[in-house]
């Protein structure tokens, strides 16, 4: 059988909906690093972020086989956007906005696929994103979520607009605060990447 890899997004929805189970299981490893990381800066949970995770696709495969998906070519955005409102239907559902933490639970990051590094490598990519997130967790919400969405999930201006309702400008507006409220946070913690 031909390698399904190669296969654009929109193709493999469709095998997927003609009975190829093979057809999901590469779009979730195509977009899993995209989407867990969203997940988990917004939840700032890792035990959360794997459970809403696995949601997410059992949502995806809900709305796939009702024909619900009408995104042809946009299927990361898609599910980015429902992704983005199951967790924002988690806060409103324990009544409360996201605790930033402070402790030092495991990144994001070590659940990435690297290329292996030697231990001093590791250590300074670890120190380094683990910084990236703390100063990312003290950006006003609307920031970070933007950033997040941009460079984790690497979405575009215009999808990240679709996706939060709001206009092009106004996303790119909160992304370039974003980022000079980093760069401050960098300068005041004489921070160096």
């Amino acid at each position: 059988m031909k390698s399904l890899i190669h296969l654009a997004d929109q193709q493999l929805v469709e095998l997927y909906l003609n009975g190829n189970t093979e057809a999901l299981s590469t779009l979730i490893v195509r977009y899993k690093s995209k989407l867990y990381t969203s997940i988990y800066l917004l939840l700032k949970d890792k035990y959360l972020a794997e459970d809403m995770f696995q949601d997410v696709f059992i949502r995806v495969i809900d709305k796939l086989k009702g024909g619900q998906y009408t995104e042809e070519g946009k299927f990361l955005p898609w599910i980015m956007r429902i992704a983005h409102n199951m967790c924002l239907d988690h806060f409103r559902k324990v009544s409360r906005l996201p605790v930033i933490k402070t402790s030092n639970d495991t990144d994001i990051f070590d659940t990435l696929n690297f290329a292996e590094k030697s231990t001093e490598e590791v250590m300074v990519t670890g120190e380094s994103h683990e910084k990236v997130r703390k100063m990312l967790d003290t950006l006003p919400e609307e920031q970070r979520e933007i950033i997040i969405m941009r460079h984790y999930a690497e979405l575009t201006f215009k999808e990240i607009a679709s996706l939060k309702a709001i206009s092009i400008n106004t996303a790119l507006g909160r992304m370039r605060y974003g980022l000079i409220n980093l760069r401050k946070i960098m300068v005041e913690q004489q921070v160096a990447f």
